[in-house]
C-alpha cells in the first residue's frame, strides 16, 4: 500500500471513528435533553417543527469530536501522524480542545437560559480571545503596503483582530442556519470533508484528519436531525460546530497555508455566508437590529414556496457541495475553474431568492 493510499484510509478511519460515537451518543443527548427539561416548544412562527423536540444534540457532536482528536493527539504523539511541526500541532490541537470547550459550555448556557444576542457574541469573542492566547491565530498580514512582523506590537494587534473576526464570524454563519432538519449538521460535514481533503492534499496532515473527526461527528449526528428530526443539536452543537471548523482550519503552521486555510472554508461556506449577509441588508432595510431573528432566512422561504424541509436540505447540501469542490480546485490552484463553479453555485442562490419575490401569474 502506498503511503498516498494509508493517508487516505487514515482520514477515512478517522471520519468513520467519530461518526459511529456521534451516532452512538445521540441517544443518551436525547435522554439528556429530556430529563433535563430542554426541550425546544414551538412557541412562535419562526419555528419549523410543530411538536415539543428534545435539543442539546451537540453533547453527541462535542464527545465526537473531542475522543476523536484525543486520539489524533496520541497518534501524533506517538510519530504514527507525520506531519511538519508535531510539537506545535499538539500545542494547537489543545489549544482546538480548550477553545472548543468553552464555546461549547457558552452553548450549554444558552440552550438554558436563552442568552441575548449581544450577551452571546461578548462570550464568543471570549471564546475566540481564548483560542488566540493559546496560539490559535492568523499571522499578521501586510496592510496599505506595510508589512507587520508577526511578533511586533502592530502585527499582534492586526492578527488578534483578524483572528477574532474570523473565528466569531463562521461561528455565527453555522449557528444562523440551524433553523431546518439537518440543515446545519449537513452543511458543517460537507464543509468539514471539503476543508479535510484541501488540507490532505496540500500535505497538512494534522488539521486534515482533525477535520475529517468534525465531519464524521457533525454526519453521525445527522440521521437523528434529518426531516422528521428526532432531536436539535442547539446551539451547543451549532456553536461548536462553526467554532471548531474556524479554528481548525488555520491551525497549520506554514504561513503559505493561509490563504488556503482562510479561501477554503469561505468558499465551501458559501451558502451559511449569504445567507447571513443577506439577511444583515434584509433587516437594515426593515430598520430593525441584524441581531433579530427573523423568519427570512433561505431555508425559511425554500419552505415558504412549497419546498419541503428534507428537500430544501438536499438543495443547500447541492450547493455546499459545488462550493466545495470549488474550494478543493481552488487549492490546486485552478483559479478559473473554482470562480466557474463558484458562479454556479451563487446562480442557484440567485434564483432562489428571485423566486421568493416573483409574483404569482
Amino acid at each position: 500500500m502506498t503511503a498516498h493510499a494509508l493517508i487516505l484510509l487514515s482520514g477515512f478511519g478517522c471520519v468513520a471513528l467519530a461518526f459511529f460515537i456521534s451516532l452512538g451518543m445521540t441517544p443518551l443527548a436525547i435522554l439528556i435533553a429530556k430529563r433535563s427539561g430542554a426541550i425546544d416548544v414551538p412557541s412562535d412562527s419562526r419555528r419549523m417543527h410543530k411538536e415539543p423536540i428534545p435539543r442539546l444534540g451537540g453533547i453527541a457532536i462535542f464527545i465526537s469530536f473531542f475522543i476523536g482528536t484525543l486520539i489524533l493527539r496520541s497518534l501524533i504523539n506517538g510519530g504514527f501522524i507525520a506531519d511538519q511541526d508535531a510539537e506545535e500541532m499538539l500545542a494547537k490541537l489543545t489549544a482546538v480542545l480548550v477553545s472548543c470547550s468553552l464555546i461549547f459550555l457558552l452553548g450549554i448556557i444558552d440552550d438554558f437560559k436563552n442568552l441575548r444576542a449581544l450577551h452571546k457574541l461578548f462570550g464568543q469573542i471570549g471564546c475566540a480571545a481564548v483560542a488566540f492566547a493559546l496560539g490559535i491565530r492568523i499571522p499578521a498580514i501586510a496592510l496599505l503596503g506595510w508589512q507587520f512582523a508577526d511578533d511586533s506590537a502592530g502585527g499582534l494587534l492586526i492578527s488578534f483582530i483578524v483572528t477574532l473576526v474570523w473565528l466569531v464570524a463562521i461561528t455565527n454563519m453555522i449557528n444562523l442556519i440551524d433553523g431546518l432538519d439537518g440543515l446545519a449538521a449537513g452543511v458543517s460535514g460537507i464543509a468539514a470533508l471539503a476543508i479535510a481533503y484541501t488540507a490532505l492534499i496540500n500535505g497538512y496532515y494534522t488539521a486534515a484528519f482533525a477535520m475529517a473527526i468534525l465531519a464524521g461527528a457533525a454526519l453521525g449526528f445527522l440521521p437523528f436531525n434529518f426531516h422528521p428530526a428526532k432531536i436539535f443539536m442547539g446551539d451547543c452543537g451549532a456553536m461548536l460546530l462553526g467554532f471548531s471548523i474556524a479554528s481548525v482550519s488555520i491551525i497549520s503552521p506554514a504561513k503559505g497555508a493561509t490563504i488556503v486555510a482562510i479561501i477554503a472554508p469561505v468558499l465551501v461556506l458559501g451558502v451559511p455566508a449569504f445567507d447571513i449577509f443577506f439577511a444583515m441588508f434584509r433587516r437594515r432595510l426593515r430598520g430593525k437590529s441584524v441581531f433579530e431573528a427573523d423568519k427570512g432566512h433561505l431555508h425559511h422561504q425554500l419552505t415558504r414556496i412549497g419546498i419541503g424541509q428534507r428537500r430544501s436540505a438536499l438543495m443547500l447540501y447541492g450547493i455546499s457541495g459545488i462550493m466545495g469542490i470549488a474550494a478543493i480546485v481552488f487549492s490546486r490552484d485552478f483559479y478559473v475553474e473554482a470562480i466557474g463553479l463558484f458562479l454556479i453555485a451563487v446562480l442557484f442562490i440567485v434564483v432562489l431568492i428571485w423566486g421568493w419575490n416573483k409574483p404569482k401569474s
